[in-house]
Parts: structure tokens; sequence; C-alpha cells
């Protein structure tokens, strides 16, 4: 038994050692730029592959795979450098959120370019030489080459504190990290200080990735693997804190580790598999944290409001005749669509309006109320699986079912939220992170009760709605319904309630408003319409699966969406939903590289329309008005 439990141990640190590599250049990047780099997972991918192609150049000796480490790192370095003087600082006035776009579109330009050149197989790289066996400890074989790792993350944590602690590149780093207005008022050349930083941080992603290749091959879904544990590694160590992002990944690697190391435990007669913990055992551990202590294990307070929905918005106004008759003409057009087509548009279209809706209710929390949510996606599952459940497992009708669909997201909404509610900025996003990856954990295990990672299959409308136009009209008239609803609040006592919580909550308090029940009664109405979305959606499709409704994928589509509209619009979300599934819809079909097309797409208009699509219109024709 101590043999096992020193050997997990020694397994937990060596996979605490990548984690830190890739969390800790997260961190930096974070600290000096305030960009939250959701390409920091594909920079990690790349460095693995581009290790795995130096090594088979320079050839499987240790000159060869130590130096095509070392070269993978750089080149990463490079690339990195590259995105923050191309495109990054072209954008660093804009949003916060637009920032974060910005990284997503290049995330899926990387892919691409990494399914380009080295195809989609899986690539497994050679061992290291001179470690390529194994020690004897306790009596069991240890891996040589995790050895090497456990002693690399410390001595990378040294290297990093006497670069902070002893150079004057290190002095200026922290002090941007600090008040980086401050520094450049004092004549220090940001731009090449903020490109530095980026680089390093992409240096230590790239480390991160080349020094697994031994260990793991280069796969394509390693990105967002990746970046999923370096949120949460930089989160529960503290933003901009280096010995907290590896205390966190120490903590993070030795959990799970001894999870697969105990397997199943049987108590009180029911047998617990601690080994399915892996998935989820990093979210659980920072929900634990945020809720205790928000700031994460050696963070600082005043990092809570780092991340913000957007700048200081303008007052909404209710839609203007004008606006109104041409939302009146639009609807009408769509109800009479099914007279022109019932082929393939109808299935589009009805994706387009269930993703409508979708974005529609992540804008209502993000927008008026001022709370970015990572795992909007939990609620568009729990209501796709609310429906689908009821009508397989407990044989409710169809239409039972769907209205059933919004109170099972709303339930979850309720729980989730009253604990979301008591963070903001980026912990809250993390924390609705978490919540939702636990989720999806749950549903994606329970085979016996969700079907697993196979889903449930035989979701279908009850017969009058099993005609196309018909259940067209339905998804039409529930999405469009539930979307002006959400307007129809925004104007109303409670509407006025959740915007005074995002601006001045201190002043909110002050005159009676209770802001966080205010705040978690927006959870729950941005839950339950996410739910009517997922319920729509399950039976548009037929069937539903965890990756096609919960995963962390899913949550990023609605980002997408809202930020494309504009966050600080109330038509869009629709907006960037209708462009955003049309797009990809448009390219998936039309190349295999689709990825990169719709980032470049992306990045275009976050270069072009830096307040998004609706956003720029508006302001575009306020100049108008004002010639």
């Amino acid at each position: 038994m101590l043999s096992s439990f020193f050997i997990q141990t020694l397994n937990g640190l060596a996979s605490a050692s990548t984690l830190f590599l890739v969390a800790v250049g997260l961190s930096l990047i974070f600290g000096v730029t305030r960009i939250v780099n959701f390409a920091h997972g594909a920079l990690y991918m790349l460095g693995l592959y581009a290790a795995y192609s130096l090594i088979e150049r320079l050839g499987v000796t240790p000159l060869g795979f130590w130096g095509g480490i070392a070269g993978a790192a750089l080149a990463v370095a490079v690339v990195g450098a590259l995105i923050e003087m191309l495109i990054l600082r072209r954008i660093y006035h804009v949003p916060e959120l637009f920032q974060l776009l910005a990284t997503f579109a290049l995330t899926l330009v990387i892919k691409d370019a990494v399914l380009w050149a080295w195809g989609a197989e899986d690539l497994l790289g050679p061992r290291a030489p001179g470690l390529r066996g194994s020690v004897e400890l306790f009596g069991k074989p240890f891996p040589q080459y995790d050895l090497a790792l456990i002693a690399i993350g410390p001595a990378v944590l040294g290297a990093l504190w006497l670069l902070l602690n002893r150079t004057r590149w290190g002095t200026l780093v922290r002090a941007a990290t600090q008040d980086r207005e401050m520094v450049g008022a004092l004549g220090v050349n940001q731009k090449w200080l903020f490109t530095g930083v980026f680089a390093l941080g992409a240096f230590l992603a790239g480390l991160g990735g080349a020094l697994q290749i031994p260990r793991e091959p280069a796969q394509l879904f390693l990105d967002l693997a990746a970046i999923s544990d370096a949120f949460v590694v930089v989160v529960v160590g503290g933003l901009g804190s280096i010995p907290g992002a590896f205390l966190a990944a120490v903590i993070i690697g030795l959990i799970k580790a001894y999870c697969v190391g105990v397997g199943t435990v049987e108590l009180f007669g029911t047998t617990f598999a601690f080994s399915k913990l892996t998935l989820v055992a990093e979210f659980i551990v920072m929900a634990i944290v945020l809720v205790l202590r928000p700031q994460g294990l050696l963070g600082r307070p005043h990092g809570l409001q780092r991340v913000a929905a957007a700048h200081v918005e303008q007052p909404l106004r209710p839609a203007g005749r004008a606006l109104r008759s041409a939302a009146i003409v639009g609807l009408a057009a769509l109800a009479a669509l099914p007279l022109a087509t019932t082929g393939y548009t109808l299935v589009l279209m009805i994706d387009i309006l269930v993703f409508a809706l979708f974005a529609a209710s992540l804008h209502f929390l993000m927008g008026p109320g001022g709370m970015v949510s990572f795992g909007h996606a939990a609620y568009l599952g729990l209501g796709a699986y609310g429906a689908g459940l009821l009508l397989k497992a407990a044989g409710w009708p169809m239409e039972a079912a769907l209205i059933a669909a919004p109170l099972v997201a709303a339930a979850g909404a309720a729980v989730f939220g009253w604990f979301c509610v008591r963070l903001s900025g980026v912990y809250l996003a993390m924390l609705t992170l978490a919540f939702a990856q636990i989720a999806w954990s749950i549903v994606f295990q329970w085979d016996a009760f969700t079907g697993g990672s196979n889903g449930i299959v035989g979701v279908w409308p009850a017969p009058w709605l099993a005609p196309r136009p018909a259940y067209y009209l339905l998804a039409l008239a529930l999405c469009g319904g539930a979307i002006w609803l959400l307007r129809r609040m925004l104007f109303a006592p409670f509407g006025y309630a959740l915007r005074a919580g995002r601006d001045s909550p201190l002043r909110a308090d002050a005159i009676g408003i209770d802001v966080r029940r205010v705040q978690w009664a927006g959870f729950v109405v941005a839950g339950a319409c996410a739910g009517l979305a997922g319920g729509l959606y399950a039976f548009s499709k037929g069937s539903i699966s965890p990756d096609s409704t919960m995963a962390v994928s899913r949550s990023i589509d609605a980002l997408v969406m809202v930020l494309l509209g504009g966050v600080q619009t109330l038509s869009g979300p629709v907006v960037g939903a209708a462009l955003f599934t049309w797009l990809q819809d448009l390219v998936a079909r039309g190349t295999d590289y689709w990825r990169a097309v719709l980032g470049g797409a992306i990045l275009v208009l976050v270069l072009a329309f830096p307040q998004g699509i609706v956003g720029a219109l508006r302001a575009w024709s306020g100049a108008r008005e004002q010639r």
C-alpha cells in the first residue's frame, strides 16, 4: 500500500511539472498584458508536434532529442512573438473579451495549420535517450524520464524567480503586472515588453508540450485539453502568481494521480470508482477553492475585476418604430420561409433559431448582468437531457418534456448561480466553467442513466410536429417569444436592478437592491432560456450527446456569437449567432480546413469591428447623425 502511494505521488509530481510549465506561461501573459490567451493550449500542442519533427530530423540521440525539445520551444516562442506583434498589438485598446475572441480565432487557425502540416494521424514520438529505462522504488519500477520531469518543474520555477527578481527586465515585468500604465509613463517601451512576455509565455507552453513527446502522442485535441487544465491551475493558484501556479499544479497533479491509484472503493455496500474522477478532479478542486478563497491560494483580491464584460455601456433604449417595423417584417419573412423551401435550409434555420436563443440567454448574463460565463453550455445540456430523459425514460409526451426542459435547466442554474454570484470577473467565469465540467463529467460517465458518451437516441418530436415546416414554426415561435421576453425584462424594474448591480454594486446596495439576489435571479432566467434552446435542439436532431450539448467547445461557441454581434447591444447576440452558425455550416461543407477559414473570418471581424458587428453599425449610424 505504501509503495503504491509513493509511486502515485511521483506520477502526480511528474504531471505537475508539465501543468506548471503551461500554466505559468499563461499566468505571465495575463499578468502583464491582461489578455486571457485562449491560444495558449494551441501553442502547447504546436510545441509537441514541432518536437516530433525536429527530433526525427536531428536523430534520436541525446543531442538530437534535447536539441529538438529546445528547438521546438524556441520555435513556439517565435510564433508567439509574431502573434503579439501582428495581431494582439492592434487590439490592446478593445474590451478584454474581444481579445479573448481573437485568441480563440487563433486557436482555430493553429489547429488547421497543424492538421495541414502533420495530418490527422496521432504521432508517437521516441523515448528519451539515456532515460528509456526505469528505476526500482519501493519494489516497483518507475520511469527514469518521469524522474527527470519532476526535477525540471522546480528548476524552471527557480530560473523564473531569478529572471523576475534579479534582472532589470524582470523588474519591469513585475512593475507592469502591478501598474502597466505607470510603467509606460516612466518611458518604458511597452510594446517590446509585451512582446517579450508573450514570447516567454509561448516558450514555456511549447516547452511543456515538447517535454511530453515520450509520454503521449501528438494529437489535434490537445489544445483544448491543455488550455482547460492551464486555466484551472492559474485560477486555483491565483492570477499572476508564479508560486501559486506551482502549488496548484502540484495539488492537482497529485489528486489526479491518487484518483487513478485508488481505483474503486466499496463504502457502505456501494462501489465508488475514484478513477472516473480524473476527468473532473481539477474542476472540483477549482470549485472548492473559489468558493472558499475567491482570489485563489496565493492570489491577491485586487485581481477580481480584471475581466469585465465590456467597457462602460451607453444606456439601453427601447427599440424605435423603425426597428420594431423591421423586426415584424423579418418575423413575417421567417414565418413564410416554409412556403419557399422544406429542405436543408429549414434545418439550418432551426439551428440558427436555437443558437440565437442560446446566445441571447448568455448575453442576458454578460451584458446587462455583467457576469461572464465560460460554462453556459451546462444549461443547454441540462435542458436537452431533461427533455430526452423525460421522453425516453419516464415516458412523458414530447410536449410535456419540452415544457420541462427550461425548468430542469433553471433548477441547475439556481444551484450553480447561488455560488457563482458570490464572485466576479474571471473568477466567476472560471467557477461557471468548473460547474459545467462537473455536469458534463456526470453525464459522460453515467452510462446506465444518460447513455454515457453514446448519449440518447430516438428523441423525436410528436407526430403533429414531425413535418419539418411544423417543427420550424414551433422553434420560431418559442425562440422568438423567449428572446422578446428577455428584451422586455431588461426594461422592467428587474432589468434596471440587474444593470444597477453591474454598473455600481455599492450604490445599488445602498438604495436597497439586493444585488446578489438579483444576479441569482438573472442566472435562473438565463439558464431557463438556454434550457428551452436545449430542448428544441434535442428534438430537432433526434439524439443527444455530451459533446454536442455540454462540452466546453459549445460554451465557447456561445461566447463567440455574443462577442461577434456585440455585447453592448440587444440585437447583437442574434446577429452573431446567425452569422457564426451560417459561416460554420458554409465553410465546414466547403473545405477540410474550415476551422482556419472560420478563425480567419473571426479575426478580420474582430480587427474591423472591435465592438461587434451591431455595435459598429450603431456607432457608424450615430456618427452619421452627428454630421
